[in-house]
């Protein structure tokens, strides 16, 4: 498999460090839009989460989900969850949940944090 690594130089050590010999690195960026930008040929992308401690134990948010980014996508354009509803045909109520998981994910308390923490860890760009 042809991946990119995504994330700061820290994270994207810590990446190739766990690589396996099925996993070969075409490219590195640190940050979405510079990996979009770059358009490497592969078949994945790895978004390397970042590292943070919390009350003295380390803490790896997990990893939002391809419908997650989705949503994230749409949120950071400003769309309310009909909106967003709309646009990906699901539920009114399957976006407020998706929007309380990716909220959770990234620690943020309301949808206008989770976009600002989305930015500044490069996952969706305005």
């Amino acid at each position: 498999m042809h991946v990119v690594l995504i994330g700061s130089n820290e994270e994207r050590a810590r990446l190739r460090a766990l690589t396996t010999e099925e996993i070969v690195i075409v490219g590195e960026a640190s940050t979405i839009a510079q990996a979009r930008a770059d358009d490497h040929a592969a078949d994945a992308w790895l978004i390397a989460p970042p590292r943070r401690v919390d009350a003295g134990d380390e803490y790896v948010p997990e990893a939002l989900t391809p419908r997650e980014r989705d949503v994230l996508e749409l949120l950071a354009q400003g769309l309310p969850n009909k909106a967003i509803a709309a646009r990906l045909a699901i539920s009114d109520q399957t976006a407020k949940f998706h929007v309380a998981s990716i909220c959770g994910k990234l620690g943020a308390s309301n949808r206008t944090e989770a976009v600002r923490v989305a930015l500044a860890r490069g996952l969706v760009t305005i």
